[in-house]
């Protein structure tokens, strides 16, 4: 199966030297279980971590290393790689197994795969200077985005507890009512020395970071 690449090397702005690692970044293990982009995956992973954290140590030369893990762990995770494959539309160029040559929809986790194993193959044909480069216009907006690092409540609560008290709230499941596909969680939280906060949510998680919220607004 042929799979014309020049428009996404168009939107790269480079020309491969060797396109065979271009086709075997973008082949899923499905089609070709000896020749596919798991290795190379697993080189753009760490290519694309050292390019982040790089810039990320030039741009916040005086922040605390928690705050940097935060920043970090936002730009490098498989929901912004994913945004960054669409934003190439790199789904159109991935090879999966599909005997019948159906227009079938491919799994996100496939495509933010294959935006590392992209970024890997990048870096062996053109090096460090050229992936580098691309790699921060790709990520230019999500970069300037993380200024801003938002703190959820429930963490929040915690850094609290922990500084006045030297323990973790405590949470309490009191309800989990409703139907499977749309159950309704009750969470109670408290401090050490505050009444129990309870709120609802849609998930377990929801639930716990809503009282967090209603505690915080209690206590501030």
């Amino acid at each position: 199966m042929k799979i014309n690449l020049v428009n996404l090397e168009k939107k790269l702005d480079i020309k491969f030297k060797n396109i065979d690692l271009l086709i075997k970044a973008l082949t899923h293990k499905s089609f070709n279980s000896e020749d596919n982009n798991e290795k190379i995956e697993f080189l753009g992973d760490r290519v694309l971590g050292l390019i982040i954290a790089k810039k990320l140590l030039e741009i916040y030369p005086d922040e605390k290393e928690g705050i940097l893990d935060k920043k970090f762990a936002s730009l490098v995770n498989k929901k912004t790689c994913l945004e960054i494959a669409k934003k190439l539309e790199l789904e159109k160029y991935i090879l999966t197994f599909n005997p019948k040559n159906k227009k079938i929809k491919i799994e996100d986790k496939v495509i933010s795969d294959s935006c590392e194993a992209l970024i890997g193959a990048i870096y062996l044909d053109k090096g460090f200077t050229i992936v580098e480069k691309i790699i921060l216009e790709l990520w230019k907006n999500k970069i300037s985005e993380s200024v801003v690092t938002p703190i959820d409540a429930k963490t929040k609560l915690q850094e609290l507890s922990l500084k006045k008290f030297k323990k973790l709230p405590i949470y309490k499941l009191i309800s989990n009512t409703g139907p499977r596909h749309k159950p309704l969680f009750k969470i109670a939280v408290k401090l050490q020395n505050t009444k129990f906060f309870i709120a609802d949510g849609n998930s377990k998680k929801d639930a716990e970071q809503n009282a967090a919220q209603l505690c915080l607004n209690h206590i501030d």
